[in-house]
């Protein structure tokens, strides 16, 4: 028979990020104003993650993309750094500068990420730069390298994003205001 051990539960760390009041696809007003200037004109935003990873860009160049992390609120049981957090932190930074290079009426998405954690961090800060390896006309491939605050290697990425025309968006809800199509019951054969 196995014996249940139990163990309090740790002491959560304080959100990266407070609560916005911001809808969660705005563009915040701490990043970079040409990178601002490129996600408003093309309708996007950064997403919940970014707020809740508690990034900060720095730097926003389509071959180069500089930004930071807290480690604290992003760590794994053991209290270090969760490898999870420093891909979403890596995807982020290559689909920036992706969306840079791909151009009005363009949009960019992370499609594969591989990873490799070289150094554990328990606390501090990351400092992630991502630079574009390769263009083609529909991906984008970056290296992304991510260390702590003393520059010691924490974790190396390589992503893949794809460039593509942006679609028209379709409402999730039938607009109601006007008048209603009529509609044709099926026949039955």
């Amino acid at each position: 028979m196995h014996e249940m051990v139990t163990t309090a539960a740790p002491a959560t760390a304080e959100p990266c990020a407070p609560a916005h009041a911001l809808p969660e696809w705005s563009v915040p007003e701490d990043l970079p104003a040409g990178l601002a200037d490129v996600m408003r004109a093309a309708g996007v935003g950064t997403g919940g993650l970014y707020r809740k990873l508690g990034m900060t860009v720095t730097e926003a160049l389509a071959d180069r993309v500089v930004a930071s992390m807290p480690v604290a609120g992003n760590t794994q049981p053991f209290g270090l750094l969760h490898g999870g957090a420093s891909i979403a932190f890596a995807e982020t930074l290559a689909s920036i500068g992706a969306l840079l290079l791909a151009g009005p009426g363009q949009l960019a998405v992370g499609i594969e990420v591989s990873a490799s954690h070289h150094a554990s961090v328990r606390d501090g800060t990351v400092h992630g730069t991502a630079t574009l390896v390769h263009r083609g006309s529909t991906l984008a491939h970056y290296d992304v390298r991510i260390t702590d605050d003393d520059g010691r290697l924490v974790c190396t990425c390589r992503v893949t994003c794809l460039l593509r025309k942006r679609r028209a968006v379709m409402p999730t809800a039938p607009d109601t205001s006007a008048s209603p199509s009529p509609v044709t019951e099926p026949t039955s054969l």
